[in-house]
């Protein structure tokens, strides 16, 4: 998982989903402090087989809370589109 962006800062977190439903994710925390109710962007890259190459999902969302115990942040997942990589093939 990459967080990209909060609010209107680029960001560049690498971390880990702990949970992903259709409604939302929760992500590991990261470095920088993101506010509940920032909107953020983020890609979550999802296992494939050898032949169909990396396919990730370019979220947004919206933080909805902190977990201080896991030291992760809960976003929703209000819109989504799929992003191949360059030359991948279905």
């Amino acid at each position: 998982m990459e967080l990209v962006r909060a609010g209107s800062r680029r960001l560049f977190h690498k971390g880990e989903t702990h949970n992903v439903s259709s409604g939302g994710v929760l992500i590991s925390d990261p470095a920088e402090p993101i506010e509940i109710g920032q909107p953020i962007e983020y890609l979550i890259s999802l296992p494939t087989g050898k032949n169909i190459g990396e396919v990730r999902l370019r979220c947004m969302g919206t933080v909805v809370r902190r977990d201080e115990e896991r030291q992760a942040l809960a976003a929703t997942l209000e819109r989504y589109e799929f992003v191949r990589a360059a030359g991948a093939s279905a």
